[in-house]
């Protein structure tokens, strides 16, 4: 766990530089988790780094939100996110990587 994290750290600044703004939903659908990211790119935008990571994004077209918490638990503002707001499909990575995100409006 500790070399995926060394190499999130390693690659956030090049991931910032290529984050592509997204149109916000309302709110999150069923099945999805909401959280607050510090950087949501497309897939094929961080293909090595996933790759490195051993994660296989079926399709390659998916956003990823990278370094998330849930909204819940962010600490200032309590429910508030000043980064990216997003609804994501698989967060098995605990916020290191989430897969399938969708921009929410809060």
């Amino acid at each position: 766990m500790l070399s995926r994290t060394v190499a999130l750290a390693i690659s956030a600044p090049v991931l910032l530089a290529t984050a592509k703004p997204l149109m916000p939903r309302a709110t999150c659908s069923t099945g999805t988790t909401e959280l607050c990211c510090l950087s949501v790119v497309g897939a094929s935008d961080v293909s090595t780094l996933l790759g490195l990571l051993g994660i296989t994004v079926p399709g390659g077209n998916l956003n990823v939100g990278l370094a998330c918490s849930p909204i819940s638990s962010v600490a200032t503002g309590g429910g508030s996110c000043i980064a990216n707001a997003v609804c994501c499909e698989d967060n098995s990575l605990d916020g290191l990587v989430a897969i399938g995100c969708t921009p929410v409006a809060l």
